[in-house]
């Protein structure tokens, strides 16, 4: 009886909590719209200000768009165009042609989608026993966390060179890889630690109540419940990943390794800078961190409400 008890636990936790989550979801959503448009008549002036900023805050980007689109000679032009006239798309054949965009591409998505995969990984793991489990020294742990992520990158950023040239680390992707997870990972810890806080103890009382086991509970109730929490961590250790420029530009000195914000570097030369093949290198670069935030973004707001309320 126990045994077989004990197989349908972890899903009828799962599934109790699951379900109390999209209800609670779609009350909180409803009276948001509900306050969001009293708010709105109430304060149209602040609303007003508010799309004034987001319209700047959109400008730069529409103007890289819209610049890359435009000739040689437009682009040296000092006089603005705000659109691009002729329209012309030989700055993306130039930026797709060049040399080592293929390379740099691979190199980049290998090393952010493992600094994803790993960050991830050893984020569930610590912050399910920083707040599953007691231990001695579990406090001091975490105030190190918070500690380690008020350090600058930069500051570590020599000492992380000579342990890696130590160790034989450089020019590597595990070793850029690992950079990038111990520059992420404090702050994966430290969210997902509020998504645990957040679920209530009897889950996981009532799953070993029928005898599922500790790896069990980890893998078919915490995962599924904190799933937004990682989502949102994830968003973080991509965009880390994806546009950092001076780690990797120390850490790789084969050319065939460089990652795209390395290989963007190359639109300027000592004959000068190729600004049409270097905007349009920027917004093709800029895609990927866009669509994957467009897939994620419904479970990301999910993730951030979700992991700020408790009960």
């Amino acid at each position: 009886m126990t045994t077989s008890t004990a197989g349908t636990a972890a899903p009828r936790a799962t599934t109790a909590a699951a379900a109390r989550t999209p209800r609670t979801a779609a009350r909180t959503s409803a009276t948001g719209a509900v306050s969001l448009r009293r708010h709105r008549r109430r304060h149209p002036v602040a609303h007003v200000l508010v799309y004034a900023l987001c319209l700047i805050w959109v400008f730069p980007i529409y103007w890289m768009v819209n610049t890359s689109f435009k000739t040689p000679a437009d682009i040296q032009s000092t006089t603005p165009q705000f659109f691009p006239h002729p329209f012309s798309v030989v700055n993306y054949i130039n930026a797709l042609t060049k040399a080592g965009f293929v390379s740099s591409l691979v190199n980049s998505l290998i090393i952010t989608l493992g600094t994803v995969v790993v960050s991830i990984v050893l984020g569930f793991l610590a912050a399910a026993a920083l707040t599953r489990f007691r231990f001695a020294g579990r406090k001091a742990i975490l105030i190190s966390i918070i500690c380690v992520q008020m350090i600058p990158g930069t500051a570590l950023l020599i000492p992380l060179f000579l342990s890696f040239k130590s160790l034989g680390l450089l020019n590597s992707y595990g070793g850029l890889i690992l950079a990038y997870v111990a520059s992420v990972l404090p702050f994966s810890i430290w969210v997902l630690r509020s998504f645990f806080v957040a679920l209530p103890d009897e889950i996981e009382e009532a799953a070993k109540v029928d005898g599922a086991s500790t790896f069990r509970i980890l893998r078919s109730i915490y995962f599924p419940l904190v799933l937004p929490g990682l989502i949102s961590t994830s968003v973080f250790a991509f965009i880390n990943g994806w546009n950092d420029f001076i780690t990797a530009y120390v850490m790789l000195q084969d050319q065939s390794k460089y990652t795209l914000p390395v290989w963007l570097v190359s639109f300027s030369t000592n004959e000068g800078t190729d600004y049409g093949g270097l905007i349009a290198a920027s917004v093709l670069f800029s895609l990927p961190v866009v669509i994957f935030f467009m897939i994620v973004q419904r479970n990301l707001v999910t993730g951030m409400s979700s992991g700020a309320v408790k009960g």
